[in-house]
């Protein structure tokens, strides 16, 4: 079996069980492929010593399975780099909160076992795209997450002309608009006040960042509907964030977001249900006293 390794190239900590991952894995006789500036970072900062590995970079690898080693951030560039290629992530976390990184270190054998006995299973999470006419943007249009549209150069509220299948749903004056798949519900979203979205149902979260007005909304549409952003700003131009890589964007440019047309597939354990992790990473019904 084949293994494409992505890892967390800022802080030391989070990539501290590396040396754990590659030994388990040399153990099962697993071909082992990394991203080479991961493996410029464990062997030039953290001076590990590796087995005989591929490096590739960007996209041009092959494998049976990607394992991302670090936190959510981690895994969402994993999957940027995954896009199109049908294949699943698992994720082990070495960062903080972790949802789409739910596999603990200490997880990690148990984890191999269970890929190796096929005793596990698959998830599969909407992506969005978008499509304008700004290359920079659509150099990586995707986003498994969320894609928010924020103010840039002023301290000023951005109108937000918005529409769905094309027909108008409201004007957001605020400081920036999230549209965010399920996936991404507990993200950037779920910190404005955006609605907590089970993983596998199929729609789209539209969630106002600081609205002018209060009784501007979250709502929840179908992911199979497209939305339509024609942005206003006092400095005539706003920022785009695909992921957390953003852009900066010219008023003029329409923003047309829709569930893309391939999914990413991450790897969970069967012990693991989402309601538990919410329960866990939200401490939902914890007495703190």
């Amino acid at each position: 079996m084949k293994f494409a390794i992505f890892g967390n190239i800022y802080q030391a900590k989070k990539s501290s069980y590396a040396e754990l991952l590659f030994k388990l894995l040399t153990q099962h006789n697993a071909q082992i492929c990394i991203c080479q500036e991961f493996y410029n970072f464990l062997t030039e900062t953290l001076h590990l010593v590796l087995p005989p590995v591929e490096l590739f970079n960007d996209d041009d690898f092959e494998a049976d399975i990607v394992i991302s080693l670090g936190g959510d951030g981690t895994f969402l560039k994993a999957a940027s780099r995954v896009g199109k290629k049908n294949i699943p992530i698992l994720g082990i976390n070495t960062g903080r909160l972790g949802f789409l990184a739910d596999i603990s270190p200490e997880e990690m054998e148990s984890t191999l076992e269970d890929i190796y006995n096929h005793h596990y299973k698959i998830e599969e999470r909407s992506v969005l795209q978008l499509d304008c006419n700004d290359k920079n943007l659509m150099h990586c249009p995707y986003a498994l997450n969320e894609i928010a549209v924020l103010k840039r150069d002023s301290s000023s509220m951005i109108s937000i002309h918005t529409a769905i299948n094309g027909a108008p749903l409201t004007t957001y004056q605020a400081d920036g608009l999230i549209i965010a798949t399920p996936t991404g519900s507990t993200a950037y979203s779920l910190s404005v006040g955006g609605p907590i979205i089970v993983p596998h149902s199929k729609t789209i979260a539209i969630t106002p960042v600081a609205p002018h007005s209060l009784n501007m909304r979250p709502i929840v549409i179908c992911d199979d509907w497209t939305i339509t952003l024609d942005v206003e700003s006092r400095s005539h131009n706003f920022l785009v964030a695909i992921d957390g890589r953003s852009e900066s964007c010219k008023e003029t440019t329409r923003l047309t977001i829709s569930r893309a047309d391939y999914t990413i597939k991450v790897i969970k354990r069967f012990d693991h249900i989402f309601f538990n992790t919410l329960r866990n990473k939200m401490m939902w019904g914890a007495d703190i006293r």
